[in-house]
């Protein structure tokens, strides 16, 4: 099974922040998915590029593609943006819930953005771009997401 991190970041891909968000996100997907092949990356606040890495790891057969950030409200950040243009579905409740966990611990959680679709069978999921509020985010729903991923492939139906 093929997963995916994209760091999503201007300061970062220009060398001026180190990514510990991505990392750390990428290490829950291990330990989540230990025989998984994991494949990451480090882009601009860039929408067109985002859309076209996005449609590559869709096509690539990618079951699970998270982004981490670019889903606040600067002008730059654009991932919700680009993961509308490639995705088919939405799947909103898997922001919802990371929105509503994230909120009991700090209130601007509700200020992110991000969303959450399927691109064919990829299931794409923006999570916030600070280590905690991304590995927070994911944390609160990787049950959701190991079910979702077996579903969106034409496995089990629901529990």
């Amino acid at each position: 099974m093929l997963l995916a991190v994209l760091t999503i970041s201007d300061r970062c891909a220009q060398g001026l922040m180190q990514d510990t968000a991505g990392p750390a996100v990428a290490c829950l997907l291990r330990e989540a998915w230990p025989q998984a092949e994991i494949r990451t990356a480090l882009l601009p606040d860039d929408e067109d590029a985002i859309a076209a890495h996005l449609r590559e790891l869709a096509e690539s057969g990618a079951a699970l593609v998270l982004t981490v950030g670019g889903t606040g409200l600067s002008p730059r950040d654009r991932t919700p943006e680009a993961t509308r243009r490639i995705i088919d579905r939405e799947a909103p409740g898997l922001a919802e819930a990371m929105r509503a966990v994230g909120a009991q611990r700090n209130p601007y959680a509700w200020l992110s953005r991000g969303i959450a679709g399927l691109a064919g069978s990829t299931l794409i999921v923006n999570l916030p771009g600070s280590e905690r509020g991304a590995r927070e985010s994911l944390e609160s729903i990787l049950k959701l997401l190991r079910h979702g991923i077996e579903v969106a492939a034409g496995g089990q139906g629901h529990p």
